[in-house]
């Protein structure tokens, strides 16, 4: 109580120290704490809303309008999958990622922009690799790269749309923007 800022699910972490103590006051369950002393290991994971909805009657380009509307709303991440309805009508599961604070918004932007009448909501946990972009300039423009670490896994991606800026411009390939990269 008075160390802690919020209570919530224990982070990934490296324990140093572990202490157990006991209260001085009977209660019908035991009356006890347990403290842990220790370093991240990395991000910790956060608990986000997972909004999801069945869907048989949108066509693919009114759905990825939708998307794109979740997306602009605020969506941390959104994708559909195929499933089998009722009636063994073919559909999709759209589910939506977000901010706790979002979902309100989020909720309303899939009822405005879906066919759906109903939305279910689970909590699910989020874990991500840090993210940095650092940008490389080159003949005919500038191409940023994502650098995500963390969980001992590092890798990178080059800007795609970074790289087809370029090529256009350029007349090159893609590829050949890319090999310049190198």
């Amino acid at each position: 109580k008075h160390f802690a800022t919020e209570f919530g699910a224990m982070p990934v972490m490296q324990i140093e120290k572990t202490g157990y103590g006991c209260g001085r006051k009977d209660f019908e369950q035991a009356n006890v704490v347990r403290a842990m002393i220790g370093e991240t290991a990395d991000a910790a994971a956060e608990e986000v809303p997972e909004l999801s909805c069945n869907i048989d009657d949108m066509t693919g380009e009114e759905l990825g309008f939708a998307m794109e509307r979740l997306f602009e709303a605020g969506a941390l991440d959104v994708f559909t999958v195929s499933i089998g309805m009722k009636k063994s009508r073919p559909g999709v599961m759209l589910k939506v990622l977000c901010k706790k604070e979002d979902r309100d918004t989020i909720i309303r932007t899939i009822f405005k922009y879906t066919t759906t009448i109903g939305i279910r909501e689970s909590m699910t946990r989020r874990y991500t690799l840090t993210r940095s972009v650092e940008a490389l300039p080159i003949p005919g423009g500038e191409v940023r790269r994502k650098i995500s670490t963390g969980y001992g896994v590092t890798r990178s991606k080059w800007e795609y749309e970074d790289l087809a800026k370029i090529a256009l411009a350029t007349g090159k390939s893609i590829e050949e923007v890319k090999q310049q990269l190198l």
